[in-house]
């Protein structure tokens, strides 16, 4: 299968690369007002077009940045090792260069699906650049949630799994497979619950997942390295105010382990009638909710 050798911008707006911790990595920005990242999910096909509903509303009222996460997207996508410390740097080059160019007040946070867990483990270690973290369809809070107080760093890597998938000689045609169109539709069928997916999502993320070396971050995240085992203990130290949204069809509507929350004054949880991207089915009802949340947090007492 053809590899394509360019993409076109997943949001409209101005696009730069940081060269920090994490490589190159491509940062999106526009707006005007208080500063808010974006951080798309984690799959076989993520880019920061998975935020686009969100970005297009927010930039009437603030500075809005989204990035496209190591492997994926606009960024670098070389074979390398692909693993938590990794996102996790990029999110820290993200903020980095939000500081730079807005100072130091800190930033609303939100997150989809496994990057909320990177976001997570950002937020324990510098909370002062957080205001608020946002985490949509977050992974590590359903049945087996209780369970994910392992040691710190550790993470659900299947031994073996990523030696046989990223093999030479059978690698690319593994993830050619994995990023059909008509295997592309059934996954985002089942992340929808639903037949009625974002065609405009359908082709950038096919148009994506044909760049070259566009097999190497999902291959890691198919091996289960990119899941945190401690995910559990890092969400409970978080002290800023937490939204968590998420849907109730599809394949990401198990969150029977967030019982702990409700003894937490800081978490708070809104559930859509949606699959797990409520931001694409009620844009105009999930950015409202998000701006209410904001708008409690900045009156909330330290």
């Amino acid at each position: 299968m053809s590899r394509q050798t360019s993409l076109p911008n997943a949001l409209d707006a101005p696009i730069r690369d940081l060269r920090g911790r994490a490589g190159r990595v491509a940062l999106y920005a526009s707006g005007t007002g208080t500063p808010v990242l974006l951080i798309h999910s984690v799959n076989a096909a993520a880019s920061a077009y998975e935020v686009r509903p969100i970005f297009d509303r927010l930039i009437e009222s603030h500075r809005v940045f989204a990035i496209d996460l190591p492997g994926y997207g606009a960024s670098d996508r070389s074979d390398r090792p692909y693993n938590v410390d990794l996102f996790v740097a990029a999110i820290d080059d993200a903020l980095d260069a939000i500081e730079a160019e807005c100072g130091n007040q800190p930033v609303d946070v939100l997150a989809l699906s496994l990057s909320s867990e990177f976001a997570a483990r950002v937020a324990t270690r510098r909370p002062q650049r957080f205001r608020t973290l946002a985490l949509v369809s977050a992974t590590g809070l359903d049945r087996r949630s209780a369970s994910l107080k392992g040691p710190e760093g550790s993470n659900r890597e299947v031994p073996g799994v990523h030696s046989v998938t990223a093999f030479p000689l059978w690698s690319q045609t593994l993830f050619d497979g994995l990023v059909s169109r008509p295997s592309m539709r059934y996954f985002l069928q089942r992340t929808w619950g639903s037949k009625a997916i974002d065609e405009g999502l359908m082709e950038y993320s096919y148009l994506a997942a044909h760049q070259p070396g566009a097999r190497f971050a999902p291959l890691a995240f198919l091996s289960g390295r990119l899941f945190s085992a401690d995910i559990r203990t890092v969400y409970e130290r978080l002290a800023m105010p937490v939204w968590l949204a998420h849907g109730v069809r599809g394949d990401f509507q198990d969150y029977s382990g967030t019982d702990w929350t409700r003894s937490r004054a800081n978490w708070s949880i809104q559930v859509f009638q949606t699959g797990a991207l409520p931001h694409f089915e009620q844009p105009g009802q999930f950015v409202s909710a998000w701006r209410r949340f904001a708008a409690a947090a900045s009156v909330r007492p330290d």
